[in-house]
């Protein structure tokens, strides 16, 4: 059996302040959120493999962690294409029947990027071109990614991507057994 755990990357930013493909490295209230998580999650460092999304946020928050992770192109966020750096409120306010049809039909690209459903395929191919060696596996991913893992994990429809919720610094555990992958919810 294949146990890959992700650690969802925190914030490079205030909430209000998120945006489409965040390039930004980790601020200072962020680098404080990850020390204070550091302890709960200092035990993923004797894993064997350790990977993270190439953002500088996921990059930050392993190094943090003391990881020292390598950063895998098949882990990087959904690409936004022209949306890239905008705020979703600014977005919805200049393109309300893009976002609507984007947020609707998983196989869209109003911003010219990166289907949800391709987003998934491809973070699904990462997940099962992981060596089944005994090695354990620890990523540190930007939320998106984390929450298109779990979709491809579960097998579910890709309109369930916008009903997870993978909290900054929260721990995922996706499983590959026999029957197909699943998630693994810690004691």
């Amino acid at each position: 059996m294949l146990r890959i755990s992700l650690v969802a990357a925190a914030r490079c930013s205030s909430v209000l302040d998120e945006r489409f493909d965040d390039d930004r490295p980790l601020d200072r209230a962020s680098v404080q959120e990850v020390e204070r998580a550091a302890p709960r999650l200092r035990w993923l460092s004797a894993f064997e493999l350790r990977y993270c999304s190439p953002s500088p946020r996921a990059r930050g928050t392993g190094e943090l962690l003391g990881l020292t992770p390598l950063a895998q192109p098949g882990l990087r966020d959904c690409e936004m294409g022209r949306w890239r750096g905008a705020r979703l409120d600014q977005v919805m306010a200049s393109e309300p029947q893009a976002v609507a049809a984007w947020l609707d039909n998983p196989v869209v690209t109003p911003h010219s990027g990166e289907s949800l459903l391709a987003f998934i395929a491809r973070v699904g191919e990462w997940l099962d071109t992981r060596p089944e060696d005994g090695s354990r596996i620890v990523a540190v991913a930007d939320p998106g990614v984390v929450r298109a893992a779990a979709v491809y994990a579960l097998n579910a429809p890709p309109p369930t991507y916008w009903r997870i919720d993978a909290q900054p610094l929260s721990l995922t555990t996706v499983t590959r057994r026999p029957e197909g992958w699943a998630l693994e919810f810690p004691a």
